[in-house]
């Protein structure tokens, strides 16, 4: 196996570990904020990445290399929030908690990657850098991909609860049919080489930069 394969991978393979982790963390943390402790009380309410692996998303598929991934959902139960926050807002929240996080761990990453290596010229590793960019455009782009109006995504359930009655009967039509137009999400790009995520994909390039000096 080529050696520069395998680095590739890992250079992949454990930013993309880590933001999932913080996602799912988000999701568990906001939910406890919100009255509901599900997640706490399974062990989901945690920063240890082995809590969040999914043998498939998060090991199988990204070491061979598909550009793509996910973690064990966090369990929510809308009917334990509190009474002044409600299901419909709590489940809103809460899906819009990790799409949240991956974008200020984008921010914060560039950020005082940027500040540390003004200050400190140097004190950044040169081996660091690929990790930390990969790190900073996986976040932005994970935090825009969750945040689309496609069943199981967050911004699905952020839809979900603020839908017009009117617009439920089709909501609820394209939602049976909605795995297929993930699948289309993430195949159609990778076959016509449009890049979906063109804005994403440049402002990350932009916090690499600023993140580089």
């Amino acid at each position: 196996m080529d050696s520069n394969w395998l680095i590739e991978r890992f250079i992949f393979w454990i930013p993309l570990v880590l933001s999932l982790t913080v996602h799912e963390w988000a999701h568990a943390a906001s939910a406890k904020l919100l009255g509901d402790d599900t997640a706490e009380r399974l062990g989901r309410m945690t920063l240890n990445p082995l809590e969040h692996i999914d043998p498939v998303g998060t090991l199988i598929l990204p070491l061979l290399g598909i550009p793509f991934g996910w973690a064990k959902p966090v369990p929510v139960n809308p009917l334990r929030f509190r009474a002044d926050v409600g299901m419909g807002t709590g489940l809103m929240l809460t899906a819009a908690a990790g799409p949240a996080s991956n974008l200020i761990l984008a921010l914060l990453t560039a950020g005082i990657t940027g500040v540390g290596s003004r200050i400190l010229p140097g004190s950044i590793p040169e081996a660091a850098l690929p990790i930390i960019a990969t790190f900073i455009v996986l976040n932005v782009l994970l935090a825009f991909f969750n945040l689309l109006p496609i069943p199981p995504l967050d911004g699905s359930r952020v839809v979900d609860c603020l839908i017009p009655d009117s617009f439920r009967p089709a909501w609820d039509a394209f939602a049976q049919y909605s795995a297929f137009a993930l699948v289309a999400i993430i195949v159609l790009p990778q076959l016509s080489g449009i890049d979906l995520f063109a804005w994403p994909h440049e402002w990350a390039r932009q916090l690499v930069r600023m993140a580089a000096g």
